[in-house]
């Protein structure tokens, strides 16, 4: 059971790598002073660009653990794994699809890792909206 949960555990560190080196991409991309004349369409574009990065990333997690449950031959095929691991990693868990019994918690370590970094990607949504709505708002008073 050790050896599972160190498992489970280099796989979430893979997650958060994989996150962090998102995130800071995404950092630097993203402008630290914003045009206050800016439209609705620039902003709204600006959050669909942030939104589809996140959702790259998180692909790119979800796709790990599948990766690693075709090479342990806990799933099928890569379709499979694929699909399995998405409705894991978003806890949406519909249950059509199991892990065998010696990779389960392994399953649990990847729902808790979809918890985390999708609250890391909310977080960091929260945080460009912030400092877009402040900058507006400076704008307007100052």
């Amino acid at each position: 059971m050790l050896s599972k949960l160190l498992t489970g555990w280099a796989l979430m560190a893979v997650c958060v790598v994989i996150h962090a080196a998102g995130v800071s991409e995404a950092l630097t991309r993203i402008p630290r002073r914003v045009d206050l004349s800016a439209q609705f369409w620039r902003f709204t574009w600006l959050f669909i660009c942030v939104a589809g990065w996140m959702v790259l990333l998180h692909l790119l997690e979800i796709s790990t653990w599948a990766v690693f449950y075709l090479w342990k031959n806990a799933m099928p095929d890569l379709s499979t794994a694929l699909y399995f691991s998405a409705v894991t990693y978003t806890t949406t868990g519909y249950g059509d699809l199991v892990l065998p019994a010696e990779w389960r918690l392994i399953g649990g370590i990847e729902a808790l890792t979809g918890i985390l970094m999708c609250g890391w990607s909310t977080g960091f949504f929260f945080a460009i909206v912030s400092r877009l709505f402040d900058a507006r708002t400076a704008g307007e008073n100052g």
